[in-house]
């Protein structure tokens, strides 16, 4: 049996079978993100946390709309439980800033010669924040961050701010949800459109030029990542150095994703080019049978731990691993997912967090057959007040990966 839908169009035809599908989407809007400050104010009350400071990058994005860069420069905000958001930044991107804020407070401004971590604690200081108070700190920020307001002052106890930004950031709205939908559908949209335009002798540099083309075509505004694997490079979860030339026969691995109005997509699509073996078919339909183990798995309240687990017993049971050794799974079986492309909680062992409403996860138990390849699946689900939904329903089979002669 031949493969369904894969090499049967040219490069141009797969691209004019795909269109905007961003037409329905609305990025988040400011009273969203108030709701999030006073989410991570309230906990931070109830678990004697006097202030957060956000760095630039998604935590700030997160909860005040606004969207900078990470540098060497001191860009953020503090958010004290109690009080309106201060912005810290170099006093010549104030005018920038300006342009990007969406929730409004002052901005105070540090010059080039001027320590800002000096100015940091000046700013607790007007928000009556005593010199002892617990501050968290952003776990994104860069090292220098932590060490530059620790000697800037005198007793403040300096905690992990995880606790207070994946308390809200690891459940996911009704809004957020409809943009990583849109954001999987690109996806999906766009590994369907990729596997039609194979042909052997294609180099996966070809591939990966073809996904970003596809994904502005479908209104990303290119690929967020793309990793495009033949034959014994499928047998490295992440890549190899070297591009590869396709040959029949080949398994085909694509894990690539897009952004909508700044949230991801992540999926993963293996196959392969020509006739499938008896081997690649064994292993190919072990990797759904685990995939489909720990979704069935996820249930409210069940640990992230549970989910893994479920995905590695059934592994086992075929003679795989056992736990993360090869052949089997070597890494974990999901992570979270939103703003960034991994984010809390992770579906692996020793996470105990329990699941929970509006919770989102990838769910790739990968196969690893060393020096032979390897098979990924990777799709999302998230939580439900009635279980797990996937945003993306799983490949079909190795002979009909999109169902399209179902």
């Amino acid at each position: 049996m031949t493969t369904v839908g894969i090499g049967t169009h040219t490069p141009e035809q797969a691209l004019a079978s795909l269109s905007n599908m961003t037409h329905s989407v609305t990025p988040i809007q400011a009273d969203e993100y108030l709701v999030r400050m006073a989410k991570a104010q309230a906990y931070m009350q109830a678990n004697n946390i006097d202030a957060i400071y956000l760095n630039a990058g998604t935590n700030l994005t997160y909860f005040t709309g606004m969207k900078w860069y990470a540098s060497e420069r001191l860009v953020g905000a503090i958010l004290p439980a109690m009080g309106e958001v201060q912005y810290i930044a170099p006093h010549f991107e104030i005018g920038s800033l300006n342009g990007f804020k969406v929730i409004d407070g002052p901005i105070h401004g540090w010059q080039e010669h001027e320590n800002p971590f000096e100015l940091f604690v000046k700013v607790l200081k007007q928000l009556n924040i005593s010199d002892t108070a617990t501050v968290g700190i952003d776990e994104s920020a860069q090292f220098f961050i932590f060490d530059g307001i620790n000697k800037a002052s005198s007793g403040l106890e300096l905690v992990n701010a995880q606790p207070v930004t994946a308390h809200c950031r690891m459940h996911k709205s009704a809004n957020e949800l409809a943009l990583m939908q849109c954001a999987m559908d690109m996806t999906l949209a766009v590994h369907q459109a990729t596997a039609s335009m194979l042909y052997e002798g294609i180099s996966t540099v070809e591939v990966e030029e073809f996904i970003k083309k596809a994904h502005q075509k479908v209104g990303a505004p290119g690929n967020y990542f793309c990793i495009v694997l033949f034959g014994l490079a499928t047998s490295f979860p992440h890549g190899v150095k070297d591009p590869q030339i396709l040959k029949k026969g080949d398994m085909v691995l694509i894990d690539t994703g897009c952004k909508v109005h700044d949230y991801l997509s992540d999926i993963t699509r293996t196959y392969v080019f020509g006739e499938a073996t008896s081997r690649q078919r064994l292993f190919w339909d072990f990797e759904k049978a685990a995939q489909l183990a720990a979704f069935n798995q996820a249930a409210l309240g069940e640990t992230c731990e549970s989910v893994d687990e479920a995905a590695r017993s059934y592994l086992a049971a075929q003679g795989l691993g056992p736990e993360y050794q090869t052949p089997g799974c070597p890494h974990r079986t999901g992570h979270g997912i939103g703003l960034d492309i991994h984010e809390w909680p992770y579906l692996v062992g020793g996470d105990k967090t329990p699941l929970a409403t509006g919770m989102c996860f990838s769910n790739e138990p990968m196969l690893v057959i060393p020096d032979e390849f390897g098979v990924r699946l990777e799709d999302h689900f998230y939580m439900t007040d009635n279980g797990p939904r996937w945003f993306t329903q799983p490949s079909h089979s190795i002979d009909d990966p999109f169902g399209l002669n179902s």
